[in-house]
């Protein structure tokens, strides 16, 4: 029997002493899966995992530019980061600087790879953080679950392009 898309989960690892790899199968093409990535209405649909409203999606995809996103909580606590795009190979890669605006000085560098094979794309999402403390912080806030909510809601999106 095959697995289900939506009984697909990420699998998050500890590479290295500041660093979080996330690996998630989408059933998709890799240009569907960037484009949910990349396009502000799409993220709007999967980025705040159902915790939230998303007020801001801000996308500027170049290298050197930047993009924002923020969501408000029903509890009315706004969450924002932002960053810069450091490097981008449409279709397979993303690296860009990723701060959580509580925390400016914890910014860290995600790396997003799109490897398709098969009709499947494989994302592989690594954060780098500055500091073990900071990397622990991150998974310490949560965000394993909402990660798994809004990678569900981006097998949702994909399947509607």
């Amino acid at each position: 029997m095959a697995v289900q898309a939506h009984n697909r989960r990420a699998v998050v690892t500890l590479p290295s002493d500041t660093q979080i790899a996330i690996t998630r199968e989408f059933d998709a093409s890799a240009p569907l899966v960037y484009r949910a990535w990349t396009t502000p209405e799409l993220v709007r649909r999967w980025w705040p995992a159902r915790r939230g409203e998303m007020t801001v999606a801000e996308i500027d995809l170049r290298v050197g530019g930047a993009w924002r996103y923020v969501m408000v909580t029903p509890a009315g606590l706004e969450v924002a980061f932002h960053g810069e795009y450091r490097e981008i190979v449409p279709n397979e890669r993303i690296v860009a600087t990723e701060i959580y605006e509580p925390m400016p000085e914890a910014e860290a560098v995600s790396t997003v790879t799109f490897a398709e094979r098969d009709g499947l794309t494989t994302v592989t999402i690594l954060v780098d953080h500055q500091r073990r403390e900071y990397r622990d912080g991150h998974l310490r806030s949560g965000m394993e679950d909402g990660l798994q909510d809004a990678l569900d809601l981006v097998q949702e999106v994909v399947a509607t392009l």
